[in-house]
């Protein structure tokens, strides 16, 4: 979560960029190639990317020569971004623009020790920050103390889980929520989380080795048990790399450390396939559940009640159980030009950036309506962007790209 002095990302002011070049293409492709000594067989996360990348006759897997030479076009060296190249940050070679996303996969990069220790990203706000006389904001919510949720977590919110990332800061984590696809419907494999949690704004790029794990530490375990805990224990329904991601482009040109730039478009959207192949299903199968998303919008009078759930890290918390608030919302404006975000009292600190807001949809079902963005340095409440036409158009890019596969 970013206090209002956000402490990620952003993007860029203009439409929802959909179209692809033909290196960046290639770039995709590979993304959906695991990066392993013993990379995959035909169950393998990459076997369905393309018929071009081929099993060698000793089983692992083979990058044709041409899709090497086009990625090293864009400074993308397969083989040393396995070794260690994707820590080099340097600005020339931190990929940033809308249809640059990539996001090899890594086997095993993310063990138990490396999600139990990863950070949450500084995404707070300073009380002084926010502008008292634009737009409409309505009084401070009262705090509302977060719950934990019961576990087993799949049982309870099996849409709940973590992004892990790597950020030039170290290693990052962020909460998220699995939503359906309008192109694959039961079968999909797209996450809703905040576009922090994937692009560091208009001062930086994507981030790397982005990957999304259901249900984390299902069992609730605390932080001491999970010490010892195996990878199935605190990953039950595996690690899911993202094999592309999109945010607003509001939040790639605006978003920043400071302020709350770019909050009302901090949103975004990764699709995501299997570490190690899996048995065939998709996230969706895999948890057996997702959640619809509303972009109508509603106004705040309309909104009884928000369910805003994640895995807070910042003290008191530690980041490894899963709580939620539920709050009725008010009204947070940070710039008179830009939507009025949701806000509600919440005592859920950073680390449950990008977890889901959940509201009675239009059919009386459940529906995401907002994702955790913003909230103060003390704690007490937290803002989400409302969900409109930018949101939707990056929702529908990232499920038409994906369409029939």
């Amino acid at each position: 979560m970013r206090s209002i002095r956000p402490s990620s990302t952003a993007r860029r002011g203009g439409r929802t960029r959909r179209g692809t070049s033909p290196v960046l293409a290639a770039v995709a492709l590979a993304s959906a190639l695991a990066l392993t000594a013993t990379a995959c067989g035909s169950g393998d996360a990459g076997a369905n990317a393309d018929t071009s990348a081929t099993a060698a006759d000793d089983g692992k897997l083979k990058i044709p020569d041409d899709i090497k030479d086009r990625l090293k076009e864009h400074g993308i060296d397969i083989d040393k971004w396995r070794d260690g190249a994707w820590k080099d940050w340097s600005k020339d070679d931190w990929l940033r623009e809308a249809n640059e996303f990539i996001n090899p996969i890594i086997e095993d990069l993310w063990d138990p020790d490396r999600m139990r220790e990863a950070e949450e990203p500084d995404q707070e706000v300073d009380a002084g920050d926010l502008p008292g006389d634009q737009g409409v904001t309505d009084p401070t919510p009262e705090p509302v103390q977060a719950q934990a949720v019961p576990s087993s977590y799949h049982a309870n919110a099996p849409t709940a889980g973590k992004v892990f990332f790597d950020s030039p800061e170290g290693t990052m984590v962020c909460s998220a929520t699995v939503v359906q696809d309008p192109a694959n419907p039961g079968k999909s494999n797209m996450v809703w989380t905040a576009g922090h949690c994937v692009h560091a704004g208009k001062k930086g790029g994507w981030y790397r080795n982005i990957a999304f794990v259901p249900s984390y530490n299902d069992a609730g375990k605390s932080a001491a048990e999970l010490e010892t805990a195996t990878k199935e224990e605190v990953a039950p329904y595996g690690v899911w790399w993202g094999d592309w991601a999109q945010t607003s482009d509001q939040w790639i040109e605006q978003g920043g450390a400071t302020g709350g730039d770019g909050a009302s478009y901090d949103f975004a959207v990764i699709h995501v396939t299997p570490e190690k192949g899996g048995d065939g299903k998709s996230l969706e199968e895999t948890v057996g559940a997702a959640l619809p998303v509303d972009f109508e919008a509603p106004a705040v009078p309309q909104v009884k009640e928000v369910t805003a759930i994640g895995y807070p890290a910042a003290p008191p918390y530690d980041g490894q159980t899963l709580y939620r608030c539920q709050d009725r919302p008010g009204r947070l404006s940070l710039n008179a030009s830009d939507p009025t975000m949701y806000r509600i009292g919440c005592s859920m600190t950073a680390g449950s950036s990008g977890g889901g807001w959940v509201a009675t949809g239009p059919d009386g079902e459940p529906a995401l309506v907002s994702n955790t963005s913003i909230g103060p340095v003390t704690s007490g409440w937290l803002a989400g962007p409302r969900l409109g036409d930018e949101a939707k158009g990056v929702y529908d890019a990232v499920s038409e790209k994906f369409a029939g596969q």
